[in-house]
């Protein structure tokens, strides 16, 4: 993943001149900072809180001018389900059950740039972020169903700038006055979603289709500095595909299922700009231990991991595979 793409490091040196060359520093200059440092917050703040995108170990390494090498990554506890059983909906051909969701992650950033007028710097980010919410999901057969949710996000982001380049060095000061580096911010995020099901019965094998649609309307406050305002606006678009495989085994006197999920998520807007990538896949392979009924609330309890890569980056990720069923 990419928290600070070619853009900004255009920008970076756009911005950091002489306090005699400010005439230099353009309108479309300005926009363009403020443009990339508004999608590299908003984009910090949804991986690491939304619920939709899996904690991971990212890493990239770009050529050009800037020549950086990119390293994050994303320690995240999150989940989303629907409560009880589908239930009639007055009068209506339909049935609907509770929905609800939730995350809290953490996502460190390091970016080192080995070329250009940066060579030698470095750009550590710490986010953290937490989201909660929900919403209903509507059947319309036991096949189909569709799912709207509304979700709030609280984000808090800090990046460093250690300045090791001579031309760094040289308008570090004038770099910290414009908010381009060494800040802090808080970030809210009102989040609506709509989830569109399919699921397939073959024997005992149970396939699952979902194409969710988000968007994510950030805003942040109590910043360190009075011209670093964020106003984003990001949308992704997930298709996925899930199956889950009884196979016949048991451990401990409970069966075991493997099964995952192949997916593609589509970036848009300042995710887009702040991740310098349009789209991510994602296959993830898992191994649980069937415990419904024996464990509170537990559909299954095991390990997963996940291999995700887009057109600029690559990442896994590997930890428990908990399913819930309220």
């Amino acid at each position: 993943m990419v928290l600070f793409g070619w853009r900004l490091v255009l920008a970076v040196a756009a911005i950091c001149v002489p306090l005699t060359a400010r005439a230099q520093l353009t309108p479309d200059v300005v926009a363009s900072y403020r443009t990339v440092v508004g999608g590299r917050i908003e984009t910090a703040v949804i991986f690491a809180g939304d619920q939709g995108i899996s904690g991971s170990t990212m890493s990239q390494a770009t050529g050009g001018t800037d020549q950086r090498t990119a390293n994050v990554k994303v320690t995240k506890v999150a989940g989303a389900g629907d409560v009880g059983h589908p239930k009639p909906l007055g009068g209506l051909p339909l049935r609907w059950q509770p929905r609800v969701q939730g995350s809290m992650g953490y996502l460190t950033a390091r970016n080192d740039f080995h070329g250009g007028p940066l060579q030698g710097d470095e750009i550590d980010d710490k986010s953290f972020a937490i989201q909660f919410g929900g919403g209903a999901r509507f059947w319309f057969t036991d096949r189909v169903s569709f799912a709207p949710t509304l979700m709030g996000m609280y984000g808090h982001i800090k990046s460093d700038y250690i300045a090791n380049s001579d031309f760094a060095k040289a308008n570090l000061l004038e770099a910290q006055e414009l908010g381009l580096v060494d800040w802090t911010t808080n970030t809210w995020s009102i989040i609506p979603a709509a989830d569109v099901r399919y699921v397939v019965d073959w024997h005992r094998t149970v396939f699952k289709i979902d194409s969710e649609l988000t968007y994510f309307y950030t805003q942040s406050f109590s910043a360190s500095n009075p011209t670093l305002s964020v106003g984003g606006n990001s949308e992704t678009w997930r298709n996925r595909l899930d199956v889950d495989v009884p196979i016949g085994l048991e451990l401990f006197g409970q069966e075991l299922h493997t099964g995952g999920f192949f997916s593609r998520t589509e970036f848009y807007g300042d995710v887009r700009i702040g991740l310098d990538d349009d789209h991510m896949y994602q296959i993830h392979g898992r191994l649980v231990l069937d415990l419904l009924g024996k464990l509170w609330k537990t559909k299954w309890l095991g390990l997963g991991g996940s291999y995700l890569w887009g057109s600029t980056f690559h990442a896994w990720t590997v930890g428990a595979d908990i399913a819930m069923q309220f």
